[in-house]
């Protein structure tokens, strides 16, 4: 469940409101942090935080457009059929990839922590970045941000957000005014289609 703050447009999902799951295959556990629709059993867009703690195969979504960036950990190599292996690294860019394929992970020093962006093709696209800069997000119609805060506190326009919540930064037609943040933040861009 999400609870509204100020100003509008923003929704603050806190980390104790977060749900930790079963992944869909039954091979891991990961924390949704935020989807739409809320509480859907199809959602049109979801982000989480995945442990993935041993080698493994990752869960098939028809029809959704993934990305997964290293949190915490070394990171693993990402096997995607028809695709050359991906190395992914913690302080590395994400790397996107069909949920229609099949994957799975071989981890290079341990236990692992990824962040996940799924988008229902043709209703979405998503673009997913870490920043630990200053930075101003865009508002405008079609545009949403989920903002997760990976570390330390910091505010998103204006309201405080701690480590592990997530913010919703959603276009309002009365406020076109941009949202400024900084601190250590994983950013999601999703504009519909």
């Amino acid at each position: 469940m999400s609870d509204p703050i100020s100003p509008p447009g923003l929704v603050l999902v806190p980390r104790a409101a977060q749900r930790r799951v079963r992944w869909k295959n039954d091979g891991g556990w990961t924390t949704e942090l935020a989807a739409r629709p809320e509480g859907a059993s199809e959602f049109a867009w979801r982000v989480s935080v995945a442990e993935v703690d041993a080698d493994c195969t990752f869960s098939h979504f028809p029809g959704i457009d993934r990305s997964i960036l290293v949190l915490a950990g070394a990171g693993f190599d990402l096997h995607v059929d028809g695709e050359t292996p991906a190395h992914l690294r913690l302080g590395g860019p994400a790397h996107a990839f069909s949920g229609d394929r099949g994957a799975t992970c071989t981890l290079v020093g341990g236990p692992t922590r990824d962040f996940n962006v799924m988008t229902r093709r043709g209703q979405l696209r998503h673009a997913l970045t870490r920043s630990q800069a200053p930075t101003t997000l865009e508002r405008r119609p079609g545009l949403t941000w989920v903002v997760h805060v990976v570390d330390g506190q910091t505010t998103v326009g204006g309201a405080p957000a701690a480590a592990g919540d997530c913010v919703i930064v959603e276009h309002v037609p009365e406020d076109t005014s941009p949202v400024a943040l900084a601190g250590d933040l994983v950013l999601v861009r999703l504009e519909r289609v």
